[in-house]
């Protein structure tokens, strides 16, 4: 449970509703970039868990790279004066013994008791807590090392994808058939169009994949053909944006609106957001320390400091 500032008791669920809802105002007013912005989020925090996207993405668009005080001071940079962190959730861990453990101590000599009590616990987690973070625009200091990026050219994630495809037991062909779209999926089958660009052939890759992924099983909610081309290019937008591809204009304007139906769109984006997570976990190297969410660095050392 969160206290805001003006002292109305919010959960997490409640939170990420009201952002939800803010994407459903912006849609329906026309503003589809607010969605936009969110799957550009996206690609820069996969990471990240669905609603910690959402509450970076609300309350620091243009958010880059975050990170608690503890791990910007041991970059050697500090949060400047005056910024204002941006809340997010991490993970609270503890221990729980398991059941008949009594009976079972008072079975063995009294001098093993405390050992086997330590040893028959199981770390579980009980809980979510607010803690604070920072983008790297709210702070100075000492130059950052460049990640790794690719501009334009997946000349190396391209490789790492067929083979992710391939090894997901879907067979990929190339065929000028399916002329004048550049792919295709048939359910364990993904064709593409020979000749593309690296850069067209992957992000069209990542769609067909993404469909062969979320549009082939039998979903909570009956979605239309729209909204399954919405949510496979969502997904393709996340990815190309997550290794730095150029992706235009094309991608944002396929976004379509979600018609004010607040369940679906959670959905969808909850569905896209574990999608390129997937894929991108396949294909990118994992992440550096401090580029990992908060949750799983020093929790109590991110929530210090100024809020």
């Amino acid at each position: 449970m969160l206290v805001t500032s003006k002292g109305k008791a919010t959960t997490t669920k409640e939170l990420i509703d009201a952002s939800i809802g803010v994407l459903i105002d912006a849609l329906e007013s026309g503003h589809s970039e607010v969605l936009t912005s969110y799957l550009a989020t996206m690609a820069k925090f996969h990471y990240y868990s669905f609603g910690n996207i959402l509450l970076i993405a609300m309350q620091k668009p243009g958010a880059t790279r975050v990170a608690g005080i503890w791990a910007w001071n041991q970059l050697g940079r500090r949060v400047k004066r005056g910024e204002k962190g941006i809340m997010i959730f991490a993970p609270m861990v503890g221990r729980k013994r398991r059941k008949n453990v009594e009976e079972e101590n008072e079975a063995e000599p009294s001098d093993a008791k405390t050992t086997s009590t330590a040893r028959k616990t199981d770390v579980q987690l009980i809980g979510f807590r607010p803690v604070y973070v920072w983008d790297v625009s709210q702070t100075d200091g000492a130059e950052l090392p460049k990640l790794d990026e690719v501009t334009g050219n997946p000349d190396q994630q391209l490789p790492r994808l067929i083979e992710f495809v391939k090894s997901q037991d879907i067979k990929l062909e190339y065929s000028e058939k399916i002329a004048p779209a550049r792919g295709m999926s048939y359910g364990g089958k993904i064709q593409l169009l020979p000749n593309m660009t690296p850069a067209e052939e992957f992000s069209t890759l990542v769609h067909e994949l993404a469909h062969e992924m979320i549009h082939k099983a039998e979903r909570r909610t009956l979605i239309t053909k729209t909204v399954k081309e919405t949510e496979a290019e969502s997904v393709a937008f996340v990815v190309a944006t997550a290794i730095g591809l150029e992706t235009g204009t094309a991608s944002a304007d396929y976004i379509q609106l979600y018609h004010g139906n607040t369940a679906l769109l959670q959905e969808s984006l909850e569905v896209v957001q574990r999608t390129a997570a997937v894929i991108l976990g396949a294909i990118t190297p994992a992440p550096k320390e401090e580029d990992k969410p908060a949750g799983e660095q020093n929790a109590a050392a991110n929530a210090e400091g100024v809020q």
